[in-house]
């Protein structure tokens, strides 16, 4: 799947960003956050600024380590509106960090493959991070706005391909002779999956045998074993758990849909 150009990341992060601020900035800070239950719109609003704060000083001190910075995490504030201002603080920060540095840049990333420690990685992970979290936001807030079709898109992609199948340097990926294909109705497009089996043994000692995985890859060029449909927004909502069923087709091997599931089952923030 072709990606949006790094101007275009630029441009939602500053776009979501904004709204995310928007809507917190009238919200009761005690208010629950739906899709984040244990967090309050004080706890939503200082996640994304400590994130922001996060990756402005991954990119500033490229390629360093947190550890190798010496990194700290800002303290927080107690009144919301020091929170609102400093958030303000690190999205001001963080874009001037991105907006200086070319995005093939090496510069630190979590992701275990070479390709991604680089500024851009920076760039695709935060414009989505800044969309789930305005998500967050306008769920608290009880006012929802549509999402950009071109970035949700590009979103069920990340999201299949990194938060949900990333493959850490320690761990292996049997692949089994199935396939689950994600049909992006409004953008006519699909992102397909490779069914199989993760196992490794973790650096703090968690041993993984026989769990249940999925990988993006190309189209095979085969008959997918079951087919998961919707738009862009619906589908990239639904796989960050932002949103129910609703909207979303299900079909084909139910043995395959179980195992999507499965995969789909565990937690990402």
């Amino acid at each position: 799947m072709t990606r949006l150009s790094y101007p275009d990341y630029l441009t939602a992060i500053r776009r979501e960003s904004a709204r995310f601020r928007d809507v917190l900035a009238g919200c009761d800070p005690a208010a629950p956050v739906p899709s984040c239950p244990d967090w309050t719109a004080a706890d939503l609003l200082w996640h994304l600024t400590t994130v922001q704060h996060w990756w402005e000083a991954m990119v500033t001190n490229r390629p360093q380590t947190a550890e190798e910075m010496g990194y700290e995490e800002p303290a927080r504030p107690e009144a919301y509106d020091a929170l609102l201002a400093a958030y303000d603080d690190a999205h001001a920060a963080f874009l001037a960090a991105i907006e200086a540095a070319d995005p093939t840049e090496p510069a630190y990333s979590w992701s275990a493959r070479p390709g991604d420690h680089v500024v851009g990685f920076t760039y695709r992970r935060q414009a989505h991070e800044a969309l789930i979290h305005r998500i967050d936001a306008e769920l608290t807030a009880g006012a929802l706005t549509a999402m950009d079709t071109a970035l949700a898109t590009d979103g069920v992609d990340e999201t299949l391909d990194l938060m949900y199948g990333h493959l850490p340097a320690w761990g292996t990926f049997d692949p089994q002779p199935r396939h689950v294909e994600f049909r992006i109705t409004d953008a006519g497009t699909s992102v397909w999956t490779r069914l199989g089996i993760f196992s490794g043994s973790a650096p703090d000692g968690e041993v993984f045998a026989d769990e249940q995985d999925m990988h993006v890859v190309p189209d095979p060029g085969v008959e997918a074993d079951a087919v998961v449909t919707g738009t862009a927004a619906d589908l990239d909502a639904w796989l960050w758990h932002r949103r129910d069923d609703a909207g979303i087709s299900l079909t084909g091997d139910a043995a395959a849909l179980d195992h999507a599931r499965a995969v789909l089952g565990n937690p990402i923030t």
